[in-house]
């Protein structure tokens, strides 16, 4: 046995669930739909989910990704990401008479919904999430001031609020559950009104994701992650797995894994984030087969069953 080799019977154990959640198979199909029924170049404002590879594949295709809507033609076809969008970004699409498909995840649009109605009765409202992230960015959009964004406990203790008996708080839908709840407590703790969402905001997907690594992680040796780097719920779910104890890595390429990660280790725990497709997560487990992992074994879990209608327009043409 080599020394960067891992043991003579390792195994991979893979989380449930994994990978694709139901907004981003939505997203994707969006744009796949879009591509059939108009041809190429459809536009895409920002990575339509944050996986390099899912990108590069939809480029291939067709897919002209753009930071602005400036950089779109007059009259073209273009579709917002999973991530959401301002008020503003909606209103210059519009302005400017582009065809407009929505791949907004529909549980960041329930977030955008809860901000429309808590600004309408007078409420200031603390966003809790990651400054310049797409998904904050476009949740702050949905009101014209009046939104304050909070990263950690530290950052709800200089807090300077309005009003502390018309305050209200959202969530970004792709954060770390319990890193969450921390500041949720530090909110309730310094402003004991306010008021919360009536259904936590993160989702489904990165609840279920994070749940099966904290089931993986007390059985395994190492984790690695499928995901990209801007990818917020496949951080946190590396992370997740450091604070447990875990040298954890994340890879959205087979050959980012580096033999001595899994040296001399038995178990190797391998889960995927919400954007990161399955075919990207079977490749990383053919690289640590050459590397030595001989069996793999799928751990229980929850099998989500859940999807999105597509928009209007897409819902007509062939799969």
């Amino acid at each position: 046995m080599s020394e960067l080799t891992p043991a003579p019977d390792a195994e991979i154990l893979l989380a449930q669930p994994r990978g694709f959640c139901a907004g981003v198979d939505r997203a994707i199909e969006i744009v796949e739909r879009a591509l059939q029924r108009f041809g190429a170049p459809i536009y895409v404002r920002h990575e339509i989910v944050h996986n390099a590879y899912v990108v590069a594949d939809l480029r291939r295709k067709g897919a002209v990704f753009v930071q602005d809507l400036d950089e779109v033609p007059a009259g073209a076809t273009v579709i917002f990401s999973a991530h959401g969008v301002s008020r503003s970004v909606r209103a210059e699409a519009q302005a400017r008479g582009l065809n407009v498909f929505d791949a907004t995840c529909p549980l960041v649009t329930k977030v955008h919904v809860e901000v429309g109605k808590m600004r309408a009765e007078g409420c200031e409202i603390v966003m809790i999430g990651h400054r310049g992230h797409p998904e904050v960015e476009g949740t702050m959009g949905q009101a014209d001031g009046g939104m304050l964004l909070v990263e950690s406990p530290a950052d709800v203790q200089t807090l300077q609020v309005a009003d502390p008996a018309r305050l209200a708080y959202v969530t970004q839908t792709t954060l770390s559950v319990d890193e969450t709840e921390q500041i949720v407590a530090a909110l309730k703790a310094r402003f004991p009104a306010i008021r919360e969402p009536k259904k936590q905001d993160i989702c489904y997907a990165t609840q279920n994701r994070q749940d099966a690594v904290k089931f993986m992680a007390p059985q395994v040796d190492v984790v690695i992650v499928v995901g990209s780097p801007n990818s917020s719920n496949s951080n946190r779910l590396r992370e997740l797995a450091e604070r447990l104890g875990v040298p954890s890595y994340m890879v959205d390429a087979p050959d980012q894994v580096r033999p001595e990660w899994i040296a001399g280790k038995r178990r190797i725990g391998l889960t995927a984030g919400a954007s990161a497709p399955e075919a990207l997560a079977q490749s990383i487990v053919d690289r640590l087969r050459t590397l030595g992992a001989r069996q793999v074994r799928p751990l229980e879990g929850i099998e989500e069953n859940m999807s999105f209608p597509l928009p209007k327009g897409l819902q007509a043409t062939a799969a």
